[in-house]
C-alpha cells in the first residue's frame, strides 16, 4: 500500500498531512495513527468529528452484498427500540452478541437476555452474553465464529458505543499474534470513522465499520465529565422507589417520571451509580415540568428506555408522564429483566 492509500490504523479514515482542520490529518505519512486518534489515546483528548448515518448505511449496504458472517454488538443497558432494523440493510448470517454483561447485576441470568430475544425473533444465528472487560463468553464466541464463517472476513457491526472496538481489540489480545495493534476506544460516538480490517490469524479477518449514530441518545448532548458519569464502568446496583399517584423521579437534570395513574407500584431504575436521583412525593414540585411531555400508558412488567442513560422497569400497569428535552428518543418495551 502507498502513502495516499494509507488508512489509520486506529479510526480507518485515510491518512493526509495536508490539512490539519480535516480529518485523517497526521504530521506525517509516516505515521500509522491519525493526530486525532494520537491525541484520544494518550491524552484522552476528543474531537467531534461530524458524520452522518447515510456514509454508514452505505457501508452496512455493502456488507450486505457479501455472503460474510456478521457480529452484531449491541449494549444490554442501551439495546435499540427496533433490533431488527439492521435486516433492512444486511441478509447476512448474523450472531447477536449483547455486551456488557458485567454492567448488569450479577443476579440476572443471561438464559433469560436470550430467551428474551429468542422470544422476540428468529432471525439471528446466534445469541451470545458477553463481557469483554471480564473476559466473558469471549472463548465460546470465538468458536461459534469459526463454525458460522463463510470466508475469513468477518464484519463487526453496531450502534456506537455498543462496545465493537473494545471486542475486536480484546480478540487481538486473546488470539492475535500482532498484539501491538490496538483500535481506538472512546465512550463517545463517531471514533471509528471508516472501515478497518484487522487480521487475527490465517483464518480470520475482523472488518471494524463505524458505529450507527444514534442522534437522539443523551450521551450526544452531555460534556465529557457527564459522559463519565452516564457510562457505568462497574456494576449497577439498582434504586427501586415506590411510588403512588402523583408522586415522581428525577434523574439528575436530564429527565422527569411523573406517576399519574395506577396503584401503588414499583419503579426500578438500571443507571449509572454516579447519577443522582430525587424522589418528590408532592405532585405541585416543578423541576423539570418544563421540558416537553410524553405520556404512556404502560402495561404490567413494563420497561421505560431513556436512550443513552438505562432504563427503569416498572412492575404493575398505569399512566406515566416523561419530561425530557425533545431530542432524547425514550420508549416502553416489555421488560428486559
Amino acid at each position: 500500500m502507498n502513502n495516499e492509500e494509507k488508512r489509520c490504523t486506529g479510526c480507518g479514515v485515510l491518512l493526509q498531512e495536508d490539512n490539519m482542520l480535516q480529518e485523517g490529518y497526521t504530521t506525517s505519512l509516516e505515521n500509522d495513527i491519525c493526530q486525532r486518534c494520537f491525541r484520544m489515546k494518550n491524552y484522552g483528548e476528543y474531537q467531534v468529528v461530524a458524520k452522518n448515518n447515510e456514509e454508514y448505511l452505505d457501508i452496512l449496504k455493502g456488507v450486505g452484498k457479501t455472503k460474510d458472517l456478521v457480529l452484531y454488538v449491541t449494549d444490554l443497558l442501551n439495546l435499540e427500540e427496533d433490533i431488527l432494523k439492521i435486516r433492512e440493510y444486511i441478509s447476512n448470517k448474523i450472531i447477536l452478541i449483547l455486551n456488557k454483561k458485567d454492567i448488569l447485576p450479577k443476579s440476572i441470568k443471561e438464559e433469560k437476555l436470550i430467551s428474551y430475544f429468542k422470544e422476540n425473533n428468529t432471525f439471528f444465528e446466534e445469541i451470545i452474553v458477553i463481557s469483554v472487560e471480564k473476559n466473558y463468553n469471549i472463548d465460546y464466541l470465538l468458536k461459534e465464529v469459526k463454525k458460522l464463517q463463510t470466508s475469513k472476513n468477518v464484519y463487526v457491526v453496531g450502534h456506537t458505543n455498543a462496545g465493537k472496538s473494545t471486542l475486536i481489540n480484546k480478540l487481538i489480545k486473546n488470539y492475535s499474534e500482532n498484539t501491538t495493534r490496538e483500535l481506538t476506544m472512546s465512550p463517545l460516538p463517531s471514533t471509528t470513522l471508516a472501515t478497518v480490517q484487522i487480521e487475527i490469524n490465517d483464518h480470520l479477518t475482523l472488518i471494524d465499520t463505524p458505529g450507527l449514530v444514534d442522534t437522539d441518545s443523551l450521551i450526544n448532548f452531555v460534556d465529557q465529565d457527564m459522559l463519565k458519569k452516564i457510562s457505568p464502568k462497574k456494576e449497577i446496583k439498582p434504586r427501586t422507589y415506590q411510588l403512588r399517584k402523583g408522586q415522581s423521579i428525577v434523574i439528575e437534570d436530564f429527565v422527569r417520571i411523573d406517576y399519574k395513574e395506577g396503584e401503588k407500584n414499583s419503579f426500578t431504575l438500571f443507571i449509572s451509580n454516579d447519577l443522582k436521583v430525587k424522589r418528590f412525593i408532592n405532585p405541585k414540585h416543578i423541576d423539570l415540568k418544563d421540558k416537553p411531555k410524553t405520556t404512556y400508558e404502560v402495561k404490567y412488567d413494563t420497561d421505560l428506555v431513556i436512550n443513552g442513560l438505562g432504563f427503569v422497569k416498572i412492575v404493575n400497569k398505569g399512566v406515566i408522564d416523561v419530561y425530557i428535552d425533545r431530542t432524547i428518543h425514550t420508549f416502553i418495551r416489555s421488560s428486559l429483566i
